[in-house]
């Protein structure tokens, strides 16, 4: 059974490549969920952490892998006993594959019952590891974000969205998040993390994360350079926050040469969304009351 999950680790590596995850079929994959369930069953802390490793990698590609998962018998109930685990190793890997699971939309409420937002509370307030909070608090923000989940989080304590994004922030999130949004093997991934991330971004000390973290621009501009509309829109949408909030930001946007370029390209080429709000966003940059001129295609800022 060793050599068997070694096998599936192999080919789970290869799902992060999209070409490649675009030839395995349903059968293969429903077989290697199977069989790693069953070497987190084992007695063996080492297959046990290799198997949980190869479903992290099979739920970070595609909305299809997270649903097979979640429809294989017993596999959420195992999950969520292993993130409960004394050993943080084991803890991290389950939360990682839950808060994948969360992606999907139709997974959300399901995951949602009372036992596990109390558990996540618990979680973020009293932390077995940094990690672990991070992704409770993740995995929690990423379970609002289903509006028939919130009357749920009142009666576990966690009273008013605009606490739990607080606690959320104060628990790291937004760092552990905007790893994820920079992830260009998922594109669901990013785009729900950068969703989540706009949530945060509506509330004072989300925005206010977001502000602190180095060279946040330039991370937006990364995403905006990328293939995933949501994604694009999500970043135009932080910048959007940003601007309105820190000149400063504005400053950091115009120390990037290619800024504008990318910007017109997404006005151009991107979603109805993703159009409107780079739109915007380069109206802010030339309504800027700044000593500025235009040199060729680039606006570049006089210190």
């Amino acid at each position: 059974m060793h050599i068997i999950i070694t096998n599936i680790s192999i080919s789970a590596g290869e799902l992060i490549d999209q070409e490649s995850s675009r030839n395995m079929s349903s059968l293969r994959i429903r077989e290697a969920i199977v069989e790693c369930l069953d070497e987190i069953r084992s007695d063996s802390r080492e297959n046990q952490l290799k198997a949980l490793q190869t479903l992290v990698s099979i739920t970070k590609v595609n909305s299809q892998n997270r649903n097979l998962l979640a429809q294989t018998d017993g596999a959420i109930s195992i999950l969520l006993s292993l993130s409960k685990s004394a050993s943080p190793a084991v803890e991290t890997l389950a939360l990682t594959i839950l808060f994948n699971l969360s992606l999907n939309p139709n997974l959300k409420q399901s995951l949602a019952e009372m036992e596990n937002i109390i558990y996540l509370n618990s979680a973020i307030l009293a932390p077995a590891s940094a990690e672990s909070s991070k992704l409770a608090a993740s995995f929690l923000c990423s379970l609002a974000m289903l509006d028939k989940n919130k009357a749920k989080f009142g009666v576990a304590g966690t009273i008013q969205f605009h606490g739990n994004c607080t606690v959320a922030v104060r628990s790291g999130a937004v760092p552990m998040l905007l790893k994820f949004a920079g992830n260009r093997d998922g594109e669901d991934l990013a785009g729900t993390s950068l969703a989540i991330l706009c949530l945060l971004a509506r509330f004072e000390e989300g925005l206010s994360a977001l502000r602190k973290t180095d060279e946040i621009v330039g991370s937006m501009l990364e995403v905006l350079k990328g293939r995933c509309m949501l994604s694009k829109e999500g970043a135009a949408d932080i910048l959007i926050r940003l601007f309105d909030e820190s000149e400063g930001c504005i400053r950091d946007a115009l120390r990037l040469p290619d800024f504008l370029t990318v910007l017109a390209d997404v006005s151009v080429r991107g979603s109805g969304r993703a159009r409107e709000k780079a739109g915007s966003l380069m109206k802010k940059m030339m309504e800027v009351n700044l000593d500025s001129h235009v040199d060729g295609k680039y606006l570049m800022h006089q210190w």
